[in-house]
């Protein structure tokens, strides 16, 4: 079991795998930081899409470091 921060705060999540961690976190990204998801909601769907893709590069990196 992998224990992680999220990568805007210090509150943590768990999982087994990155997916699962990703799926544990996901309820805390919907209420504490919903307004950055809401920032996005101008950008085209292929600039939300890059930046989706971004995002999970760069915090399955951090995952697999751990």
């Amino acid at each position: 079991m992998k224990t992680l921060k999220c990568d805007l705060c210090e509150v943590t999540a768990e999982g087994e795998t990155f997916e699962a961690w990703m799926q544990a976190l996901k309820a805390h990204y919907m209420q504490a930081h919903a307004d950055v998801m809401m920032s996005k909601a101008n950008l085209t769907n292929e600039e939300k899409k890059a930046e989706m893709e971004k995002w999970m590069v760069d915090n399955k990196a951090r995952f697999e470091a751990v």
